[in-house]
C-alpha cells in the first residue's frame, strides 16, 4: 500500500482527509509540525485531539519539535501581514519544509498537508510553499530519495461537508483562528472571538 505524510494542523482539518486516504488504500502518517501555534496551551489542545483521534483510527503520529520563538524569528517584520499575505507564505514553507524532510526522512516519496482544506487559507501559497519545500529537499542532495508534494484542494470532492460531519460526531475542540498570536489578534480586533 502506498504511504504518503500528511502534515496536519488539527483533528478538524485533518479527520475528512484521513478518513479519504484511509478508503483510497492510502496508509498516512501524520506530521504534527505547527510552530506557529501560539499559545503553548493552544498547541497542546490540538495536538492532544489529532493524538486521540490518530489512535482511534490506528494511524502513526509523529510531533515534530515546538520552537515558537524560531517561527517568530523566520516571520519578523511580517506581523501586521493580513491572513494569506507573506507571513502565511513564510510560515507555509517553513512547515513544509520540515514536512519534506521528514517525508524523505522516513522513506515515504510523498506529502500534503491538511492547511489546503481551509478556506482561510491561500491554495496558490500552499502550492508554492508545499512544491518549494519538495525542490529544496530534492536539491540537496542529502535526502534518500526524492519527494513529491501533492497540491491536492482538500475542500473539494464533498470533504468540507464531510469534515463538518465528522467535527460532530467526534467532539473535536474547533479553534476559531489559524493559530499564530497575529491572526488571533486579528479576529479579536474584529470582535469574532473574544
Amino acid at each position: 500500500m502506498k504511504k504518503v505524510l500528511l502534515h496536519c494542523c488539527c483533528a478538524p482539518c485533518s479527520s475528512a482527509i484521513l478518513e479519504w486516504l484511509l478508503q483510497n488504500d492510502v496508509v498516512p502518517v501524520i506530521y504534527y509540525c505547527n510552530p506557529n501555534i501560539y499559545p503553548l496551551e493552544e498547541y497542546e489542545i490540538r495536538k492532544n485531539e489529532i493524538t486521540r483521534y490518530a489512535q482511534q483510527l490506528g494511524i502513526e503520529i509523529i510531533e515534530d519539535e515546538y520552537d515558537h520563538a524560531q517561527w517568530l524569528g523566520q516571520v519578523r517584520g511580517l506581523e501586521q501581514e493580513p491572513e494569506r499575505g507573506g507571513r502565511c507564505l513564510v510560515c507555509f514553507k517553513m512547515r513544509l519544509l520540515r514536512a519534506a524532510r521528514k517525508a524523505a526522512e522516513l522513506g515515504i516519496d510523498e506529502f500534503t498537508t491538511t492547511l489546503a482544506s481551509s478556506r482561510w487559507k491561500s491554495l496558490e501559497q500552499i502550492t508554492e510553499a508545499g512544491e518549494w519545500a519538495a525542490s529544496q529537499v530534492n536539491q540537496s542532495g542529502e535526502a534518500p530519495i526524492q519527494v513529491h508534494f501533492d497540491a491536492r484542494n482538500w475542500r473539494k470532492g464533498g470533504l468540507q461537508q464531510r469534515r463538518n460531519e465528522l467535527l460532530k460526531q467526534n467532539g473535536f475542540y474547533n479553534q476559531l483562528y489559524c493559530g499564530c498570536e497575529f491572526s488571533r489578534e486579528a479576529m479579536q480586533r474584529k470582535g469574532l472571538i473574544p
